[in-house]
């Protein structure tokens, strides 16, 4: 398992657009096989930044769904709503404290 993050900038007059695109989703992301948790995180000092975690069981899961249909309509609509060039990483958890 891994955690992809990706981290969104948004013209702010295009924040509420990208919200009801993230909830329309959220849930059919979620159901991609090989997602284990989705999660969207904004920046409290900059409201017009994003951030999505997400657990993935392989890399052959993430890359099913970037190449998948469903992948391709919700970046292409999330993608024209941007003010900068998104950045992600895919990362392996070391430590986890509760």
């Amino acid at each position: 398992m891994f955690v992809r993050i990706v981290k969104l900038t948004f013209k702010k007059e295009n924040i509420a657009s990208f919200e009801q695109i993230f909830e329309d989703s959220k849930k059919l992301i979620r159901n991609v096989e090989g997602c284990t948790f989705l999660e969207l995180l904004q920046d409290k000092d900059h409201p017009n930044i994003f951030f999505t975690y997400s657990y993935w069981q392989t890399e052959e899961n993430l890359d099913n769904y970037r190449n998948s249909e469903l992948f391709k309509n919700i970046w292409g609509q999330t993608k024209a709503l941007f003010a900068e060039r998104a950045e992600a990483w895919s990362v392996d958890k070391k430590v986890t404290l509760n």
